[in-house]
């Protein structure tokens, strides 16, 4: 039984890291800090502040600086927190405002926070307002203790949205030089001490993330709140298929919001026409891309301009900061579910920092949640309290103990919030456990119950699943669709049996002690097609003694595109893949042989997770999972939606590798 088996493989099954993740009495006191009566009355608010960039586009700030009971700006220069944003300033203001409103928004966000509809069909409103209270509100935008507290704070309008002049360069190369010469404008200016920090969420976390590695000398510290650095793997193209769930909603979003025009300009008589020519040049930033991608027939009906961001290349590679460049302290916040987990913890590993320095933690919330859960009892604390306790350290040089928490905090799937020294947990080994055909006896409503072993069994068995839309209804919509798929509740996202209907399960015997996982897992399938091409998902679940399937990870991969790209991926010592990442080029593009066996590896996103006694594992397979991944148009047209089967084959076997801890 595996359960048994794995307690001898990896030794005494490991117990959960016993340590404080909430950070103890210091936490305590960055928390009080924040929640303390404001050093400064007011905030002193400069709009639309022009700033201009080397090639002569004007970008437009808003900045913000501690004020008086009168509304008059300090006069100390003040070290200063960036934000660049491609949302338009406004939306920013408008969160600000809403928290501003007296008698209203602390009532309103406390009510929101105590939302509780835990055994109810609306459960999954209560999993996406968890965060109301973690401080992710204060840190999109504007944090008004950090304004009121000494410092100031400048939102820019990203090149080509919002108000700012230009063409949306989506992250590329001018958008970053952007960052660095708006670093120089800011530490030059009257109000500022010449000391630099960013934060921001997502976008923002991305660019500041690229800003850190290009070292400008007035970029101090930075506070990156869901950070992505491979655009393509992350959300773009994960496994060679796009996420349909994000992608096109999210473009549109930024290409609409970027013909928001500056009314106050406009009634002014000082219209900028040279904001509105820029927007009529190119009015859809890579929406035609996208569209071309999803329909075209064949790969010579792709455009060569939708090969530039359809494949792995320069345009990803431009856009993909070298981490290993970053010399500045940087405290990463993450997600298990989240759109960009695939990069988070890599981008903390890859920071040639000692821990203190650079920090990494991950929640349990997906993309559109952050700070879900952090700040209540005997979790970390909001992400507010850490953003201003870090700026306060490394900006201000207060000795407040923030280089001492964790270095690494991780909400470990099936138990709760740790502190460990660093991820993978020590102790971590990747061991192969074994596909069966044979029936585990837990997972009759699948579409095939077959089991896991610690040793290979001489199965010899075909298994067939075809593509279905019940992924509509998963864990992996939710990630897909940056959370909001979440409000449909824990019936589709704790729990996959209803999605299990249209996939080939594998189950292990429960387990005997806690066993915990931490790392990349790979899953190495014997597949046979009957097309050209085809789409595998995979899911790692944790099976409850009352059959509920929590998915704890998740990949996938189009069958003509599993090429790997050895220089990014990882293996163990015994050669196993660890972390297999495709290469995603049209020049690595392997058309599969019909009938014939094809090995194929998917790495699933990394996670951390505690397996509890009588608790099992369980490896799901689909040959669809929308609108997470939807394969390209030529792949979708090659696939023709046709059934795929995994032969089971001794001499093929077919296996997961797991990153036990011993």
């Amino acid at each position: 039984m595996l359960g048994t088996a794995l307690t001898v493989l990896i030794g005494a099954a490991a117990t959960p890291v016993a340590a404080d993740p909430t950070g103890g009495a210091d936490a305590a006191a960055w928390t009080a800090a924040a929640d303390a009566p404001p050093q400064y009355p007011q905030v002193a608010i400069d709009w639309d502040v022009p700033v201009t960039m080397s090639d002569g586009t004007v970008l437009q700030a808003n900045v913000y600086r501690p004020a008086d009971a009168a509304g008059r700006p300090i006069d100390t220069a003040l070290p200063t927190v960036l934000n660049i944003t491609p949302y338009t300033k406004l939306v920013g203001n408008l969160i600000d405002s809403i928290q501003q409103i007296p008698g209203v928004s602390e009532p309103v966000l406390d009510f929101l926070a105590g939302l509780n509809f835990a055994g109810t069909p609306f459960d999954g409103i209560t999993e996406l307002t968890q965060a109301v209270d973690g401080g992710g509100l204060r840190t999109f935008g504007v944090n008004r203790n950090l304004v009121q507290n000494g410092y100031a704070q400048v939102v820019v309008d990203a090149r080509g949205t919002g108000f700012s002049q230009g063409t949306w360069d989506v992250l590329g190369p001018r958008e970053q030089q952007d960052s660095v010469e708006i670093i120089d404008w800011v530490s030059r200016q009257p109000w500022s001490d010449g000391a630099v920090g960013m934060s921001g969420i997502s976008y923002s976390a991305i660019n500041s993330v690229q800003a850190a590695a290009l070292r400008p000398p007035a970029l101090k510290a930075i506070f990156p709140v869901e950070p992505g650095n491979d655009l393509l793997r992350d959300i773009v193209g994960t496994g060679g298929a796009l996420g349909v769930g994000f992608m096109p909603l999210w473009l549109t979003l930024v290409n609409v919001l970027k013909f928001v025009p500056n009314v106050q300009s406009i009634l002014q008589g000082s219209f900028d026409s040279r904001w509105l020519q820029s927007r009529l040049d190119d009015p859809a930033i890579l929406i035609p891309e996208l569209a071309n991608a999803l329909t075209a027939p064949t790969i010579a009906d792709v455009r060569p301009s939708t090969l530039d961001v359809a494949q792995d290349g320069q345009f990803y590679a431009d856009r993909s900061a070298d981490t290993a460049n970053i010399t500045v302290p940087t405290m990463v916040y993450g997600g298990w579910h989240d759109i960009f987990t695939n990069s988070e913890p890599r981008i903390y590993q890859d920071i040639p920092l000692e821990p203190g320095r650079k920090q990494l933690i991950m929640g349990d919330g997906y993309h559109v949640n952050p700070g879900a859960g952090v700040g209540r009892p005997g979790n970390p604390p909001r992400l507010d309290a850490l953003q201003r306790a870090w700026f306060d350290h490394w900006l201000r040089g207060i000795d407040n103990g923030i280089e001492n928490y964790g270095p690494v905090t991780l909400f470990q799937q099936g138990g709760g919030w740790t502190t460990t020294s660093q991820f993978p947990r020590p102790g971590a080994q990747s061991e192969r456990v074994y596909l069966s055909a044979a029936p585990s006896g837990t997972a009759g409503h699948s579409l095939h119950d077959g089991s896991l072993t610690a040793q290979a069994v001489p199965d010899t068995a075909r298994l067939t699943v075809a593509p279905g839309l019940r992924g509509l209804c998963s864990r992996d919509a939710a990630v897909g669709t940056a959370g909001a798929a979440a409000i449909l509740g824990s019936a589709c996202t704790r729990d996959s049996r209803f999605n299990e209907a249209e996939a080939l399960t594998f189950t292990g015997a429960p387990m005997t002690a806690p066993t915990q996982i931490s790392g990349a897992t790979n899953v190495r399938l014997n597949t046979v097609l009957d097309r050209p091409d085809g789409f595998w998902a995979a899911t790692l679940n944790d099976v409850a003694p009352d059959g509920t399937s929590t998915p704890l990870t998740h990949g996938a991969l189009t069958a003509s595109l599993r090429a790997i790209d050895e220089a990014t991926s990882t293996r163990s010592a015994n050669g196993d893949y660890v972390d297999a990442k495709p290469a995603l080029t049209l020049a690595s593009r392997q058309p599969v042989v019909p009938g014939q066996p094809t090995t194929v590896d998917i790495n699933l996103l990394p996670t951390d997770a505690v397996i509890q006694p009588g608790h099992r594992l369980r490896l799901d397979v689909y040959a669809a999972s929308v609108p997470r991944y939807l394969p390209l148009g030529p792949m979708l047209v090659d696939s023709g939606l046709a059934p795929q089967h995994i032969q089971l084959d001794p001499s093929r076997p077919s296996f997961v590798n797991v990153p036990f801890v011993d």
